[in-house]
């Protein structure tokens, strides 16, 4: 009988392509992993993987039993969720996810009232970008996500939370902005490099209004994005959250609030007919 161990083994390394990273994954060695994979590939009968010193790949049977693989296993943690939350929805795992633009500067407040409110409640905290949190979510790595639209969510629940607009971050020494005008006529404005979805909010608070180039400088975080600001070598758009959070701290930069600028929306999001959506709505009042 093929084991739902073997077909965990099978997808990590659908995913990685690479035997050590999937080892990692499932918790295991690299021989226990070979020797699952070997398992599966006898006990059907056909080769699922074709390996080389180089390269690891699926052929294309490995990749649709692999693909079918994944919803057995999602049905399979959606089993053991289901009877875990009707032990008790407010108990056990949750496993939540957040963008990076989000998570560090609304979370560590939060968290404190959650563990006070579901005491037996253990929160495990993920760090990604918006397609991965999707995917995750999707693929039941993760339970719950927070995330800001606008971004394509398909059939998820989105529950809304708040609007958070932005401000003006100029360098402190020069002459004062005046509003959005400044997004044009400041010098070079600089947000998160591309796969951030912030950026792609940014662009957004002014549609029509705002372009960027491709050699435009593009950072990795907020902090590089101020401490860029800081050294006078342009302006950018901050959210109203991670202001009001103090990531500015005390680098030498002006702010400027953009009542009129489109706000990014955000929602928390989950699997549709989560057993534990009623967890997850008591969760949305305290954040």
């Amino acid at each position: 009988m093929v084991t739902l161990r073997q077909l965990r083994f099978l997808t990590a390394v659908a995913d990685t392509l690479n035997f050590s990273r999937a080892a990692e994954m499932c918790f295991v060695t690299q021989p226990t992993l070979s020797a699952g994979i070997k398992e599966l590939e006898g006990r059907l009968g056909v080769p699922l993987i074709e390996r080389t010193r180089r390269h690891v790949m699926l052929t294309p049977l490995g990749e649709d039993i692999a693909q079918r693989a994944r919803r057995l296993l999602l049905d399979a943690t959606e089993i053991e969720a289901l009877a875990e939350a009707h032990r008790n929805p407010y108990e056990g795992d949750l496993k939540l996810g957040s963008i990076p633009t989000i998570g560090p500067y609304l979370l560590p407040s939060a968290l404190p009232a959650i563990r006070r409110a579901f005491p037996d409640l253990r929160v495990y905290l993920r760090e990604e970008m918006t397609e991965s949190l999707i995917e995750g979510l999707n693929a039941g790595r993760l339970d719950l996500v927070l995330i800001a639209l606008p971004f394509e969510t398909g059939p998820l629940e989105v529950l809304p939370l708040f609007e958070d607009g932005y401000q003006l971050a100029s360098p402190a020494d020069w002459p004062a902005p005046r509003g959005p005008e400044a997004l044009t006529e400041s010098g070079q404005l600089m947000l998160l490099e591309k796969g951030h979805c912030l950026q792609r909010h940014a662009l957004a608070a002014y549609p029509g209004r705002i372009d960027v180039t491709e050699d435009s400088f593009a950072a990795t975080s907020l902090t590089t994005l101020i401490a860029m600001v800081a050294e006078g070598l342009g302006i950018t758009l901050l959210p109203n959250l991670a202001v009001q959070a103090g990531v500015v701290g005390n680098a030498q930069v002006r702010l400027t609030p953009l009542p009129d600028a489109c706000p990014r929306r955000v929602v928390l999001a989950w699997r549709p007919g989560s057993v534990r959506a009623e967890l997850f709505r008591k969760l949305a009042t305290l954040l």
